[in-house]
């Protein structure tokens, strides 16, 4: 992977503590790879931290959004920005250190011949150390869901993933709605559904090291409406989730 073009993404909120020793992280990796920061406005100052430090570093760029427009939506503006400057490997992750740095080639190396490449939780034993026994419940419940509802296998909650850009057609992203954090298994099922190739890498994540998880019971509620939502799609609407939607009746045999 070595000759494409690489951009690293990661969406921001409230996460000021977090993003210089997050940049000198990836910046030690000595990567050739540049790197995208969305802030949704944070009024801890995140933006101000992440400025400051793009100011110094021309392989880091910023871009600031009005408000907390969501999850999904800001890597949906991530994908946007990496089409638009010809990117063809695109890794996104969190910035509150549960996805490590030193992640980052391994997961690049793990995609191989693979169309995408996702952490996965599931694949070794205690990687969840040190959350609480809700946390746990939680993401188990929702692995079991989108294994039984959507037919993934994969860790399909988490924003550990690369992307082959120069494989996956920009229109897909445009069949997926999801705002929040819904994307994540929306955008896997999508792309499960489609064929594309995915790959998994078990990785282990620690608690945040910083600041507190920004996902609401609000949230929640909105993503089990989402999975029921993309189950339906996928028993009665399977249409809606093709890149290239399959003619309903030729012509020729519809006057028959």
């Amino acid at each position: 992977m070595a000759d494409k073009k690489m951009l690293i993404f990661i969406p921001t909120y409230n996460e000021r503590d977090n993003v210089t020793p997050l940049w000198q992280g990836l910046a030690a990796l000595g990567l050739d790879a540049d790197v995208l920061f969305i802030d949704d406005g944070s009024p801890d100052g995140t933006g101000e931290v992440l400025d400051a430090l793009a100011a110094q570093n021309p392989r880091l760029t910023i871009l600031h959004r009005a408000g907390k427009l969501g999850i999904g939506t800001a890597h949906q503006a991530g994908i946007a920005y990496a089409y638009d400057h010809d990117y063809e490997l695109l890794v996104t992750m969190d910035a509150d250190f549960t996805h490590s740095p030193e992640n980052i080639p391994l997961i690049i190396q793990r995609l191989g011949d693979s169309d995408v490449a996702v952490g996965s939780r599931y694949l070794q034993n205690n990687s969840l150390a040190g959350w609480s026994i809700w946390r746990k419940f939680l993401t188990g419940l929702a692995h079991v869901l989108t294994t039984l509802l959507l037919n993934l296998k994969y860790d399909s909650t988490g924003a550990f993933r690369i992307y082959r850009l120069d494989r996956i057609p920009r229109e897909l992203f445009s069949l997926m709605e999801s705002k929040g954090y819904s994307f994540f298994f929306e955008s896997l099922h999508v792309l499960n559904f489609n064929k594309f190739k995915i790959e998994e890498m078990p990785i282990s994540l620690p608690p945040r090291v910083s600041g507190s998880s920004k996902m609401s019971y609000r949230d929640m509620f909105r993503s089990l409406e989402m999975l029921f939502m993309s189950f339906l799609k996928r028993i009665f609407m399977r249409s809606s989730l093709r890149l290239h939607p399959e003619p309903a009746v030729k012509e020729c045999e519809a006057h028959k």
